[in-house]
């Protein structure tokens, strides 16, 4: 029995953000592991990994949509359509968040000072509500199946507010928006662990640490290696170095799995230590 523990064969998993920069690596570990995937995100690139998925591992093991999640009409008729024809629904992930100017990072209207009522809607949107609602309509097929793994990817920054030497005289921020909306994520993961625990569905939060995007759509590094930043962030961890996005893959497994089958309403933090000191 152990020894398929953290097998997927058989089961259907729903990831949002799956063309993003861990959602790559999270869709590719699952179909891995076995699972069946239908992915969801807003970029052109969707469509270009997509079929490398159906190359990889099977036309049978993907379905994709590309969809503007803003666009909450459309967003919910997509949910609906993967409720109705799925035959059953066994992971939901919800890992979509914008992460740019629009939401407030690396720009002056991101700042504690001068965050917008638009910056911080668009982070409650994306951080919040967009997994409410995919939670919702796909949560409805698990109750009728009576199981499901809900997870939530949220940060470290739920937990601990970014420390200000890390950005000061650097063009980065990390707005308040952020972390406001992931802390509110992971209070709404043990609500639905809470109310739908009776329904066999369990709800968990992954917790990323300093898991830095430095590349761009082509794999050019956009940020300098050498940079004070990056050297400030890996100061900041017990390991002595920034995460790698495979290094999340154990953590996502074991949540999706049987392996965590009495797991719920709980937040796993994978972030090299920085919360340990």
């Amino acid at each position: 029995m152990s020894a398929n523990l953290f097998s997927l064969d058989g089961k259907t998993a729903v990831i949002t953000g799956a063309s993003g920069f861990l959602g790559r690596t999270f869709v590719r570990a699952l179909l891995t592991n076995g699972a069946r995937i239908v992915a969801l995100g807003r970029s052109a690139r969707l469509q270009r990994e997509a079929k490398e998925w159906e190359r990889e591992f099977g036309d049978d093991k993907v379905a994709y949509f590309q969809i503007d999640m803003y666009d909450i009409e459309a967003f919910s008729r997509v949910l609906d359509e993967i409720a109705h024809s799925e035959k059953t629904i066994d992971v939901l992930i919800n890992n979509a968040h914008e992460l740019g100017p629009g939401t407030g990072f690396n720009v002056p209207e991101g700042s504690l000072d001068n965050a917008t009522m638009d910056t911080w809607m668009r982070n409650l949107t994306g951080g919040v509500y967009w997994a409410a609602l995919t939670t919702q309509k796909i949560g409805m097929r698990m109750k009728q199946q009576h199981s499901g793994s809900v997870i939530n990817i949220s940060t470290m920054y739920a937990l601990v507010a970014p420390r200000p030497q890390l950005y000061a005289g650097t063009e980065f921020i990390n707005p308040p928006g952020y972390s406001a909306s992931k802390a509110a994520l992971l209070s709404f993961t043990r609500y639905v662990a809470s109310f739908w625990g009776p329904h066999g569905i369990r709800a968990n939060a992954l917790l990323p640490g300093p898991f830095s995007n430095t590349e761009d759509d082509s794999g050019a590094n956009t940020v300098d290696q050498n940079s004070p930043f990056l050297e400030r962030l890996r100061a900041c961890t017990c390991l002595g170095r920034i995460g790698k996005p495979h290094e999340l893959v154990g953590a996502l497994l074991f949540l999706a799995s049987d392996a965590s089958s009495y797991m719920t309403g709980q937040a796993l933090v994978v972030d090299g230590g920085w919360t340990a000191v």
